[in-house]
Order: structure tokens, then C-alpha cells, then sequence
């Protein structure tokens, strides 16, 4: 214990906490909005609870599997069963906000369940997340301390991942308060996790024993749009059967589409072995910006998060 002392009180340790928060940070971009999804139909006075729990879930989760099953996404099966799980999670989330009834679906209206949706999610989620921290910790234990690098490892990624949860939280907030008001941010979130299951099933190991590898490299290409694509048409299907969809929510289907056509065209152009990727994020950035602006002006035109169609 003497050694983790001493160790904790020199720069390069500290430094290595920052990288681990910033690495969390960037990759919890997905976990943030899922949370902001799970507690948005909330009584008031439980979303701050549910945003806590929900990023405490979060983060405790991904402890877990860095620390002890880092390596469980090399076994066959683990990603397909947690890309449908993903999809679940996603369809659900869609669809309970857009029914607007009081019964809501998997966990709208009670705390444990929201949290509970949080938890299912990020364990497909963190799967691909956890090499990066477990990388960047590996890295900075063994800058601090060789000779105890493991026990230094394992106490970076707890102090970096705890202090990071204000941050999540913080990050949920913010997103809540959009998706209360734009509800076509709602179905491009269930789209962003729709399209972050089928990159995870995509890569699963199994599917190299079922497929040729240009059938391999379509699916790596293709599985996350149409991730996309299959949580948006099941949403409008199961909300089509209760009421009309609202433009809003068509809005985010065309938005879907007009976005993986420009990202295939781009990735043609400006990707490959040596992608330019300059060029590329410029290009999404943008496509993405182009979209809020054309969504400004049809929402102040047509008031499109009430017309129905």
C-alpha cells in the first residue's frame, strides 16, 4: 500500500487519470444519450436520480468489464446477442416516447426500470470501449510504476472512470432538455443505437465462419446503417398501429437516409487504406450542420413536431 502512495503522489499518475476521463469522456458520448432517452419520460423529481444512477450504472459497468472481461469480445455469439439487445433497448426507447400514453413500455415511468434499460445498453455498448481505456491505462500504469503496473492499472481506471460520472450526468442533462423539446432528436438517437448494434454484431467473431470475407467486409461497410434503418422502421410500425407518425418523426427518417448516402459517398471518395480523415470529418460536419439548418426552417414553416402525415 506504502508504493501506491508514493506512486499516487507523482505527476505522471495524475496524468494518466486525465487520459483515462478524457478517453471516457469521448466514448460516452452513446451512454449519455441513452441515459437522457431512459429518464426522459420521468416524473420530475426522479430524472435527476435516474441521470445519477444511470451514469453510476455506466461507469460501474465499465470497471467491470475493463478490469476482468476485456477480452470476452473475442468469444463467438457475445456481440450478436448484445447487438439485439441493443436493438431492443433502442426500439423501445422510440417508441415509448412517441406513444404518449400514461402506460409507457420498458421502464419509462419507473426509476429502477430506466436504469435498468441504461445498465442492458451500455453492457453491449462498452464492450468496444473498454479496450480503448484499458489500453490508454495500461500505457500510463506502466509509465508510473513497471514494477507494480497491474495494481497502478487497476486504480487508474477506477479514479479515472468514477470522476467521470458528473461529467456524464452533466452530458444527460443537457441532452434531456433538448429531446423534451425537439422530439426528432428522439428517433436520431434510437437511430445512432440502432446503427451502433449493427457495427457491434457486424465484427462478431462467429459471423467468420458463416460468411466469404467480401461478405465479411459488406457487413462492416453496411451493418450500422442498417442498424439504423431497422430501429426507425420498426418504430414506425408499431407507433403507426396506435396514431398517425408526426413529421417530426419522418424528418428523422429522411435525415437517416440522407446521411448514409453522403457518408458512402464520402467514405468512397476520401476513405480507403490511407483514409483522409481531415476531409472526411469536415464533410460530416457540414452534412450535420446543413441538417439542423434545413430542420430550423421546416420547424418554423410547417411547425413540424405537431403535423401529422
Amino acid at each position: 500500500m506504502d508504493f501506491m502512495l508514493q506512486d499516487m503522489s507523482h505527476g505522471p499518475f495524475w496524468i494518466g487519470v486525465l487520459q483515462i476521463i478524457f478517453v471516457n469522456i469521448i466514448l460516452s458520448g452513446d451512454n449519455a444519450v441513452v441515459i437522457a432517452m431512459a429518464c426522459l419520460t420521468l416524473p420530475p423529481k426522479q430524472r435527476l436520480w435516474g441521470m445519477i444512477l444511470g451514469a453510476g450504472v455506466a461507469v460501474l459497468l465499465r470497471v467491470v468489464f475493463t478490469l476482468v472481461i476485456a477480452q470476452a469480445m473475442a468469444y463467438p455469439f457475445l456481440k450478436l446477442v448484445g447487438g439485439a439487445l441493443l436493438f431492443y433497448v433502442a426500439i423501445k426507447l422510440v417508441t415509448e416516447d412517441a406513444d404518449g400514453d400514461d402506460e409507457g413500455v420498458e421502464g419509462a415511468q419507473n426509476l429502477w426500470r430506466a436504469v435498468r434499460i441504461v445498465a442492458i445498453a451500455d453492457i453491449v455498448m462498452s464492450l468496444d470501449n473498454v479496450i480503448a481505456i484499458a489500453a490508454a491505462a495500461d500505457i500510463a500504469a506502466t509509465q508510473v510504476d513497471i514494477a507494480h503496473a497491474a495494481a497502478i492499472k487497476s486504480t487508474l481506471i477506477i479514479i479515472g472512470l468514477a470522476t467521470s460520472v458528473p461529467l456524464i450526468v452533466a452530458g444527460s442533462a443537457i441532452l434531456m432538455a433538448l429531446l423534451e423539446r425537439f422530439r426528432v432528436l428522439v428517433w436520431g438517437g434510437g437511430a445512432l443505437l440502432g446503427w451502433i448494434a449493427g457495427d457491434v454484431m457486424a465484427t462478431d467473431p462467429a459471423l467468420t465462419d458463416w460468411f466469404s470475407p467480401p461478405v465479411l467486409n459488406w457487413l462492416h461497410i453496411w451493418g450500422g446503417p442498417i442498424g439504423g434503418i431497422i430501429v426507425l422502421v420498426a418504430g414506425y410500425i408499431l407507433v403507426g398501429r396506435r396514431r398517425r407518425l408526426i413529421l417530426d418523426e419522418i424528418l428523422a427518417g429522411v435525415a437517416l437516409l440522407i446521411w448514409i448516402v453522403v457518408d458512402r459517398v464520402n467514405d468512397g471518395l476520401f476513405g480507403g487504406a490511407n483514409p483522409d480523415l481531415v476531409k472526411i470529418w469536415s464533410v460530416r460536419g457540414a452534412t450535420f450542420a446543413a441538417m439542423i439548418v434545413v430542420y430550423a426552417i421546416a420547424r418554423n414553416l410547417w411547425h413540424v413536431e405537431e403535423e401529422k402525415v
